[in-house]
């Protein structure tokens, strides 16, 4: 499947549970304030969290009549016909489909994929650019990435998700050269220093020297994300009462700072972007002498 301007940021982990959508749906909301078009696409048909996000926040600035940035937003179903074949060819017609509408549009397209392996989840990873991996500050949610060795903590064998990540990186170097810029994410750290969060960050590690990936210090446990999903607010929408529906606290504005250093950590191209749509905003050699010409053979 060819696309061609959109950076396409997949955010991806076979675990209920551990803030995919959340994720998503903020780093679509700091890139829209950042002055980026974004396109979000919702492939989780059971759960569909990032669409209920997307749903929440509309509803909420039509009743206060809010001027807030929104994402261009998909939902796609599963296809639930007799014939596997069918429905996974169903299925690609309308990813397609959403791609081609926003691929030449938008500057970046986030992906939230369900907590279970589907055709729509290997499609989306198949185009990732960036994959972002959210994992549960918890060594029981690192089960979901490989199996530990109990002696020694080191990586025994790859889970089937870091299978599939792999399989997916493996056939986008041979489509187009391009390997796909895995991140894992710690989520839900506790405030607390302890023995487990140090387990966690060393066998963290230990993983993304046997995949290839990177780490990147992630989102503290809080409370404050439960409290805005009802408005489909964010943490980087204003401090203001009447936007959020209550006053900021400290964990609101602690919480953005975090998000923001995750989506620095993530090298988004953004500056690429900002200085490609300034190159094709300034004016190009003759542009002046055409104008010229042209109110020359307009004037009576």
């Amino acid at each position: 499947m060819a696309r061609r301007g959109v950076h396409v940021i997949v955010v991806g982990n076979e675990k209920g549970g551990s803030g995919k959508s959340t994720t998503a749906f903020h780093l679509a909301i700091h890139l829209l304030y950042g002055g980026f078009k974004v396109a979000s696409i919702d492939v989780d048909s059971r759960q569909q969290t990032l669409t209920h996000y997307v749903r929440n926040r509309r509803e909420w600035a039509r009743s206060r009549g809010l001027s807030i940035p929104h994402t261009t937003h998909f939902h796609l179903p599963l296809s639930r016909g007799d014939s596997i074949r069918e429905n996974h060819r169903a299925e690609f017609d309308l990813f397609r489909q959403a791609i081609g509408e926003v691929e030449d549009d938008a500057d970046f397209l986030v992906i939230d994929t369900p907590g279970f392996d589907t055709n729509l989840t290997r499609l989306a990873h198949s185009l990732a650019d960036t994959l972002v991996t959210p994992v549960n500050d918890s060594l029981i949610d690192l089960n979901v990435m490989a199996r530990f060795d109990a002696v020694t903590g080191e990586p025994t064998e790859m889970s089937h998700y870091a299978r599939l990540v792999q399989r997916a990186r493996s056939e986008r170097m041979a489509i187009d050269g391009k390997t796909i810029d895995w991140v894992l994410v710690r989520n839900r750290i506790s405030m607390l220093s302890s023995r487990n969060m140090r387990q966690v960050q060393t066998m963290l590690e230990r993983i993304a020297l046997r995949l290839g990936c990177r780490v990147a210090e992630g989102i503290a446990e809080r409370v404050i994300f439960r409290s805005l999903f009802p408005t489909g607010m964010t943490v980087f929408d204003p401090l203001d009462d009447d936007l959020l529906g209550g006053l900021p606290s400290m964990s609101h504005m602690s919480a953005r700072q975090e998000y923001r250093s995750l989506v620095a950590a993530l090298h988004l191209p953004t500056s690429e972007i900002l200085a490609a749509r300034r190159e094709l905003a300034a004016p190009k050699p003759g542009d002046s002498a055409q104008r010229f010409i042209h109110m020359l053979q307009t004037e009576p």
